[in-house]
């Protein structure tokens, strides 16, 4: 029977997020070491959200495709789960880098957060090596760096599984997600040097109020535009944003994290390229000319009970 232990991939983006990439090294004592943590990884998620039951803490936990092949070597395999491939359009280009682990942390204070990664590296710091650590929180009233609110797009909670979680297209892998995570710097000195309304025609949507321009004021470039997928008959397709903002001010580091959960990584990948090397129009994303991507990386969320299986191997 399909499982119904779902990890945590639609819940809100929350008030603090800590991300972590990690790779495996290259010995088996590595990737006994790994699997025996993610056997135990919802015991421990369980621990901590009994321990601070008011601070909204979930965490979610994913694979890439090359640790798949190494941990996992005798199961069947996501369908969609491979290494991303670079984009690389005429001016823009979204990168791929290495990573084997993804861990999304989310709780209503930073040091809940904190305690979680402090775990990971307790017991997987001989096992594996660190590809990034970023710290994001709620910037104002959910709006990203740059001053717009950000995940406007998102579908419904009500509908939200319905284009985060894997269906029957893929039953083994039923109620999983693809997360697909890139982190962006915004170049905030030539942002801010544009006027609010030239800010508006980049992102699509008025600053203040957060309503979308008309299709007389947007332009074809702009990024709720050219971000959007669709179907063979014209119908929008879309994924779940779970982004954050991040920043270290004393050294000009202004970012956003971005995290699509999805239920078909060719949705974000079409979104993907029609934003760096264009639409069917052939336009771009002019957003890019602010915000550059300085890492890209698929997983694959399995479920909590495929985890807790990997104890009975």
């Amino acid at each position: 029977m399909p499982s119904e232990r779902i990890q945590p991939v639609t819940n809100p983006p929350g008030e603090n997020a800590l991300f972590m990439i990690l790779t495996i090294n290259q010995n088996q004592d590595a990737l006994d070491s790994v699997i025996d943590f993610a056997a135990g990884f919802t015991a421990i998620v369980r621990s901590l959200s009994k321990r601070f039951p008011q601070s909204h803490f979930n965490a979610v936990m994913g694979f890439g495709s090359d640790a798949w092949d190494r941990l996992f070597p005798n199961q069947p395999k996501p369908k969609e789960l491979a290494t991303f491939q670079e984009i690389r359009g005429k001016k823009y280009v979204a990168v791929s880098t290495a990573g084997d682990l993804f861990f999304h942390v989310r709780a209503d204070s930073q040091d809940i957060c904190f305690e979680l990664a402090s775990i990971i590296h307790q017991q997987l710091h001989d096992a594996t090596s660190a590809v990034d650590e970023t710290h994001g929180f709620r910037y104002l009233d959910g709006r990203a760096i740059i001053g717009f609110v950000d995940g406007t797009e998102n579908p419904e909670s009500e509908i939200a599984a319905d284009y985060a979680l894997v269906g029957d297209e893929d039953p083994e892998f039923k109620h999983g997600s693809y997360a697909f995570t890139q982190k962006y710097l915004h170049d905030m000195e030539k942002w801010r040097a544009l006027s609010t309304e030239e800010q508006e025609k980049v992102i699509g949507r008025r600053k203040f109020d957060d309503i979308e321009l008309s299709d007389e004021e947007k332009p074809k470039t702009a990024h709720n535009n050219v971000s959007k997928a669709h179907d063979a008959d014209g119908n929008e397709l879309k994924i779940l944003r779970a982004n954050v903002a991040f920043a270290k001010p004393s050294s000009n580091e202004y970012g956003t994290y971005f995290i699509g959960y999805a239920k078909s990584f060719s949705v974000t990948h079409t979104m993907l390229k029609n934003m760096f090397s264009g639409n069917e129009e052939g336009f771009t994303d002019r957003l890019l000319d602010f915000s550059t991507p300085i890492s890209g990386c698929l997983f694959f969320v399995p479920t909590y009970d495929f985890l807790d299986d990997l104890g009975d191997d």
